[in-house]
């Protein structure tokens, strides 16, 4: 029995290379001295957000974080805790919020509870093809208002709905009424409006006076407050790199090499970690690695440590769980001990005990059908590209006709999600909670109009995943646990790098939650 979906195709959650945004939550000093008013603090950035909508697409994610609110923010360690919100109520029917009434919008209009409402049916409406339904609200939730209380009725199960919530910018009634204002502009209750925007180079956002509805009460007119901030675009890590040595921006996050540089140097950095590469194996019928053996020969057959060395050019660690937003939501090492071991003489002889052996050209065959299969991974680094190598020289070892493909990420989604044209590639989740992940393992496939990505159908998960959904909060975390645990050793997917992102700074103190940078941690130095 399948998990009905609940989400739209969501690409960005799943693919290592969709976005370099860093997450987690922790603060440093950038370079030591006072707090000064009145600073300029610029943010280099990889990915030009496009259109700046915070509910049509997750690319804006960032700059939304600056002039948009949540009902709820989660803090560094994983709290909840207010802010357009100062009251909150979970129960497995529905979530109860009750609003501050002394927030107001960029325009000097009060920010009230029918507000609210309409955010949350905007994004819960199919036609408008919001991302977040299904992600961050609930695709079946029923909102009403009553004076400054919003109750949203859920029809089914949401064990994390607050999480949800956490990270659903709120767009102010003007925005509402008039969307295209907000694809070059914000209508938000944040602590920072957009003044210029110039797509490609730079947005610039001014502060806002009086605001004192941040998360937990925090407020700009904290003493270091930057008057100014600008999110530059920019290529590339090395780029972003000169920009900070030289002084012309005060922060960035890495992945690679050039965050070298700046350690060097002694320039501060919150580090964090990020789901990068995993393996997804191509159940559809037909396809070669919808055979449970032949997937846990493959998988035995690859030394995963010196793959995840590789693939993050040292600067990996060994994944806990399926689901990585630093700070997650459930504790505990769901990987360690599921997945099956490395052991290329095992692996050979798993699939000889299941009457593969070599033909003439050293190719594995069964009953006619040779073990060919195509594996498209990333053509972006030099790290994806090396640790492909190292797969397809183990797996033609082992008698695999291999046929490796480096993709960039608008071919890669094509053949996931469009042609089907695949047997094993490199993805990695990178959602709130293991609840959004499960329309990727569960329901229709792709071609069925789902996105079950792999046609994954695993009777354990499906039930595990029944267990979660009927407790609220961290009382679902064992049933996710033991979801995930079904999932790995059945070696559905096999997750075997994070990555250490590092968000140096300089001239300047942040903090970072969740995958955005709070902005009302920053702090100017003199």
């Amino acid at each position: 029995m399948s998990i009905r979906n609940h989400a739209v195709r969501a690409l960005p959650l799943l693919l290592a290379t969709a976005g370099l945004t860093a997450c987690g939550g922790s603060s440093d000093s950038g370079s030591g001295g006072d707090y000064v008013d009145g600073g300029k603090f610029t943010l280099a950035t990889l990915g030009d957000p496009g259109n700046l909508d915070p509910q049509a697409s997750f690319a804006a994610t960032e700059i939304a974080g600056f002039a948009y609110d949540t009902l709820v923010a989660v803090d560094g360690t994983g709290a909840i805790k207010p802010q357009l919100a100062s009251s909150w109520e979970v129960t497995e029917k529905a979530v109860t919020f009750e609003l501050r009434d002394d927030v107001t919008c960029s325009d000097g209009s009060a920010f009230d509870a029918q507000t609210v409402v309409d955010n949350i049916d905007y994004v819960a409406d199919l036609e408008n093809a919001s991302p977040f339904r299904g992600v961050y609200v609930p695709a079946d939730a029923k909102p009403s208002a009553s004076g400054s209380t919003v109750t949203v009725a859920l029809a089914s199960p949401a064990p994390f709905v607050l999480e949800g919530f956490a990270r659903l910018p709120m767009v102010c009634e003007s925005g509402m009424k008039d969307r295209d204002s907000l694809k070059a502009g914000t209508a938000g209750t944040g602590p920072f409006t957009l003044e210029e925007s110039a797509p490609g180079d730079h947005y610039t956002l001014t502060v806002r006076k009086g605001y004192e509805w941040g998360p937990d009460g925090a407020a700009t007119s904290e003493t270091g407050t930057p008057s100014t901030v600008v999110l530059k675009v920019v290529a590339n890590e090395a780029t972003a790199a000169n920009l900070i040595l030289s002084g012309q921006a005060n922060a960035a996050s890495f992945m690679g090499a050039d965050g070298d540089r700046l350690e060097k140097q002694g320039i501060h950095s919150v580090e964090t970690q990020q789901a990068y590469a995993h393996h997804w194996y191509n159940q559809a019928p037909g396809r070669i690695s919808s055979d449970p053996v032949v997937r846990k020969a493959l998988t035995q057959a690859l030394d995963l440590e010196e793959l995840r060395r590789v693939v993050t050019s040292g600067r990996g660690a060994t994944p806990t769980a399926l689901a990585v937003y630093d700070p997650g939501v459930c504790d505990g090492d769901t990987v360690k001990g599921n997945l099956p071991a490395f052991d290329r003489a095992a692996a050979a002889e798993t699939l000889a005990a299941d009457g593969w052996s070599k033909n003439d050209d050293g190719v594995l065959t069964k009953d006619g059908r040779k073990l060919a299969l195509r594996f498209i991974y990333s053509s972006q680094g030099p790290g994806q590209t090396a640790a492909a190598e190292l797969v397809v020289e183990a797996w033609k070892e082992l008698g695999v006709d291999v046929d490796p493909q480096p993709l960039d990420i608008t071919e890669q989604t094509a053949a996931l999600f469009e042609t089907g044209d695949w047997d094993v590639t490199w993805s990695s989740p990178k959602a709130p909670n293991p609840h959004v992940l499960v329309p990727f393992f569960s329901g229709p496939s792709p071609a069925e109009g789902g996105n079950n990505l792999g046609s994954v159908e695993n009777a354990d998960y499906d039930e595990q995943v029944r267990s979660a959904m009927a407790e609220v909060g961290s009382e679902s975390c064992p049933g996710w646990a033991a979801a995930e645990k079904a999932l790995f050793q059945s070696a559905d997917v096999v997750p075997f790098a994070n990555i250490t992102v590092q968000t140096f700074h300089k001239a300047a103190e942040l903090e970072r939650a969740g995958i955005l940078l709070v902005p009302t941690s920053i702090r100017m130095l003199g």
